[in-house]
């Protein structure tokens, strides 16, 4: 994988890039859409391709793991095979999904023990396991092992966290420089920085990840219920230790205005599921702010979701239709409002990657959060 940074924003933080794969260029700042079980829920791949405009989606090795597992995608030929999806794929390394089962799961030097969703039966994640069932996946990006503490956890239970993390990390790290692709094409592998919401711990762990030298680093361990501000705080404090020839991958957010800001302070890429989550649930997100199908006042509006919006389903339906398809419980209420807000939050990157090439990133960025941030 190859980055080469194309221009940075005065009074900004914020660059435009590109990332290289063996299987396409992502521009960054990017947008990643989640498809945690290899696809995105209820978004075809031409969709996610044509009208999305997706350079880049997730898939997640604990979900994929459980289920279909890797016999079945190795005998694929790898996820790309298995889903039809031949842009680049980054796999999480389903860390945050086990320490999301706190009642049943156990965490040692050796790895994470943890039961299974699905059906209780019993698994251990290792870094170097995690490391094996990615290349089965055959993901153009992998992440690391880690522990995400959650945004309250107090200093001495971070402390420790950090550092198992670091342990893991060390583990994993080597192991991925000791195997082997097995589709031909590259994967890179990602160190996660940790630390939660102390200062020192997260410089303490941007050094240790910096230093190994991988091809991309992640910030993880944020928007998990710390305040807004603090996780800017900690975005700010690792961009000024992590170097700036790699892509910064912010794991798990956020809000159109959360992006903003974090691509403001030097990330590069960013995955979360509140557009399709949220979509839905009927928040459809616009350049003016969101609008919730549900109101009584969409009932006989005839106008198009977004006059000028990025998405076919804009200008083909209007806020009245969608909205009798949210109270109908109609599937296809859904479907569009997932396609319109993915579509529209990969609009907002590009529209945030043209103004930081053009050199007014900052007065934009000021005045997309205002809009942003209304209740239609």
């Amino acid at each position: 994988m190859d980055f080469e940074l194309k221009a940075t924003a005065p009074g900004s933080n914020a660059r435009a890039g590109v990332i290289t794969t063996d299987h396409g260029q992502i521009e960054t700042p990017i947008f990643m859409p989640v498809g945690t079980l290899g696809s995105v829920k209820g978004v075809h791949t031409h969709e996610l391709r044509d009208d999305v405009k997706a350079q880049i989606i997730l898939g997640n090795t604990y979900h994929l793991y459980l289920r279909p597992g890797t016999d079945i995608i190795e005998k694929a030929g790898g996820l790309h095979k298995f889903n039809g999806w031949d842009k680049p794929i980054l796999t999480d390394s389903g860390g945050f999904q086990v320490f999301s089962l706190s009642d049943n799961r156990k965490l040692t030097d050796e790895g994470a023990w943890f039961r299974s969703h699905i059906d209780g039966s019993k698994h251990l994640f290792t870094p170097e396991k995690v490391v094996d069932i990615q290349r089965s996946i055959g993901s153009d990006i992998m992440m690391a092992l880690d522990e995400c503490p959650p945004g309250t956890s107090d200093y001495q239970y971070s402390r420790k966290s950090l550092d198992l993390t670091k342990r893991w990390l060390a583990r994993g790290w080597k192991h991925f420089n000791e195997t082997e692709p097995r589709y031909g094409h590259r994967q890179a592998f990602f160190p996660i920085v940790q630390g939660c919401t102390y200062a020192d711990l997260r410089r303490e762990s941007a050094r240790f990840v910096a230093d190994l030298g991988a091809e991309g680093n992640a910030i993880g361990g944020l928007a998990v219920g710390e305040p807004a501000e603090v996780m800017y705080d900690m975005i700010e404090v690792v961009n000024e230790i992590l170097p700036v020839d790699r892509p910064r991958y912010l794991m798990g957010v956020g809000t159109p205005v959360n992006i903003l800001e974090a691509i403001d302070r030097g990330v590069d890429m960013m995955d979360c599921v509140m557009p399709t989550r949220n979509g839905r649930n009927g928040m459809i997100f616009t350049p003016e702010g969101t609008m919730n199908m549900r109101n009584r006042k969409w009932a006989d509006d005839f106008s198009p979701l977004q006059p000028d919006g990025p998405s076919y389903v804009d200008r083909v339906y209007s806020k009245a239709y969608v909205r009798h398809l949210f109270i109908a419980e109609e599937l296809l209420a859904m479907q569009i409002a997932s396609i319109h807000n993915l579509a529209f939050y990969l609009w907002l990157v590009g529209e945030a990657r043209r103004h930081i090439i053009a050199g007014d990133f900052k007065p934009w960025k000021t005045e997309m959060v205002e809009k942003l941030m209304r209740r239609l």
